[in-house]
């Protein structure tokens, strides 16, 4: 147990104004938003978002600072104009401008994304273009061994409504040699 000096006694909140204690408490609640309004949040190059009291490297882009603690704006950065520079006439046509900087790795992995549905779409289409043809030399070959028949003066039989079998006259094998004709004409290139 403490020993208290005889002539002080502790010191409690109560005992002081209130005045003060208004300050004290205000002091208090004033410093803690404060800590909580410096924080910096950015995604770095390999995608990581990172927290800071401290502002980003200098090294990242203004698109990947996720949020900016109140009244702080994006740096300008302001370079000074060589003579040589103002002019573009100045400069020697050798010298091309630096191209852009390399894609970031979400730009990288956006153009992987897209090249490779292109990839699965040109195998699709060539997969359908490739069943097609196939699906025309079975036509073409049905439809020739077809007229064969008709021209050879096989009798062909057919089922109408009623399901009764009746054969083809002459008109209507002529009419069916023309529809033959014309699925060949198409089909077998």
């Amino acid at each position: 147990m403490r020993r208290q000096h005889p002539h002080r006694k502790p010191l409690s909140l109560a005992l002081l104004p209130s005045g003060l204690c208004a300050l004290m408490l205000l002091l208090t609640m004033h410093s803690l938003p404060a800590n909580a309004q410096t924080q910096w949040k950015w995604r770095d190059a390999s995608g990581k978002v990172l927290y800071s009291d401290l502002p980003p490297p200098a090294g990242i882009p203004d698109k990947d600072i996720l949020q900016r603690p109140p009244g702080q704006r994006v740096p300008v950065v302001v370079r000074p104009i060589t003579p040589a520079a103002a002019t573009p006439a100045a400069a020697p046509a050798s010298v091309a401008p630096k191209a852009s900087a390399a894609p970031s790795r979400a730009e990288q992995e956006r153009q992987n994304r897209a090249r490779q549905e292109q990839e699965q779409q040109a195998r699709k289409q060539k997969e359908e273009e490739r069943r097609l043809a196939e699906q025309r030399a079975e036509n073409c070959k049905r439809a020739t061994s077809h007229l064969r028949m008709i021209e050879d003066g096989m009798r062909i039989s057919r089922r109408n409504e009623a399901g009764e079998t009746e054969f083809l006259d002459e008109r209507q094998r002529a009419e069916e040699a023309q529809r033959t004709r014309a699925i060949i004409s198409s089909d077998c290139r």
